[in-house]
């Protein structure tokens, strides 16, 4: 049975980590001081923020990692039973450490902790403080109660940059023999929007179902409408060729795209189009406008004719402003 590879590849030490090289920089301070405060880890999914709390417990406490970390995952996990009685049991837990080191509790997806469940581990926290570290990785800082943030350090983390995806999916394609095209892994990275975890499964599946890496074949795999086609949306609104660019965009709801997904992918396309800023955030309003409105149910070709309608006419109406 294959492994996912996003198991396969996980860093095992912080000087593997990819992306965020100053918060991974004061990490690794953290190991060689052998100290770690309580920290809440925020930043978008796939960023690395559980993966890098274990590569510092590793780094920090080697062969004892396995007995002294205790990961729960607390969108699972989440209600004041769990606090009292799986992480209260393991801060009680004895384990034999070297000096001055200290067990760790790493949270995942604490912003989805109960606020009761929250209020509890105040206690816990302090009580412990000899003894044990908390780690809480969240989407969300402020979904944190304050609290429980005064007792910790904050760390933020953001979302991988192209090059540094790039550089790791490119190593992972020749470690596992991928066939690849250039438009393919640039397809991998456009899907992922800085989500590592999303880009190694793209890239798995792909290569899995496929056996060629390629940017048609990414796209099949992912679901998503291809960028190109969106291009030459983009093109024929800036012409005010409303026939042509509805026609594209009908096409492509009845290829089976939902009307969100369509959209989605409109406003990551716009952002690379080549056509004056002015259009280019015009463009990304009346998207955006369009987007709430499907959020709110209200989806179909009739908003995306009116979409295409108002796209068409944008650059007519900035000529005329100019005039």
């Amino acid at each position: 049975m294959s492994i996912p590879w996003i198991e396969k590849y996980r860093p095992k030490s912080l000087s593997e980590v990819v992306g965020n090289a100053d918060t991974i920089e004061r990490m690794k301070d953290f190991a060689k001081l052998g100290y770690i405060p309580s920290v809440v880890i925020s930043g978008p999914p796939g960023c690395g923020k559980t993966t890098s709390i274990w590569a510092l417990a590793r780094d920090m406490l080697g062969n004892y990692a396995k007995d002294a970390v205790l990961e729960l995952n607390a969108s699972d996990d989440r209600g004041i039973d769990t606090v009292r009685n799986r992480i209260k049991g393991f801060a009680q837990k004895k384990v034999t450490l070297p000096d001055g080191k200290h067990k760790i509790i790493i949270l995942d997806e604490a912003d989805s902790m109960t606020e009761g469940a929250q209020q509890a581990l105040r206690r816990i926290m302090e009580q412990y403080s000899g003894t044990t570290r908390f780690a809480f990785a969240c989407n969300q800082s402020d979904k944190i109660i304050e609290p429980l943030q005064s007792r910790c350090a904050i760390v933020k983390y953001t979302k991988l940059t192209d090059e540094e995806m790039a550089k790791r999916v490119l190593e992972i394609c020749r470690a596992e023999n991928v066939i690849f095209t250039e438009d393919g892994i640039e397809a991998i990275l456009f899907t992922a929007q800085g989500d590592m975890r999303q880009a190694l499964n793209n890239l798995q599946c792909t290569a899995a179902a496929y056996g060629n890496v390629n940017a048609e074949n990414v796209y099949k795999v992912c679901d998503e409408p291809h960028p190109e086609l969106m291009k030459d949306l983009f093109e024929h609104c800036v012409q005010s060729e409303f026939k042509e660019a509805f026609a594209g965009l009908d096409k492509l709801y009845k290829m089976g795209y939902s009307t969100e997904d369509i959209l989605t992918t409109m406003s990551r396309v716009v952002k690379y189009v080549d056509i004056p800023e002015v259009l280019k955030l015009e463009f990304i309003r009346e998207i955006a406008r369009t987007h709430t409105l499907a959020s709110q149910g209200v989806v179909g070709r009739v908003q995306l004719a009116g979409l295409a309608a108002r796209l068409s006419s944008k650059q007519l109406e900035i000529n005329a402003m100019q005039q």
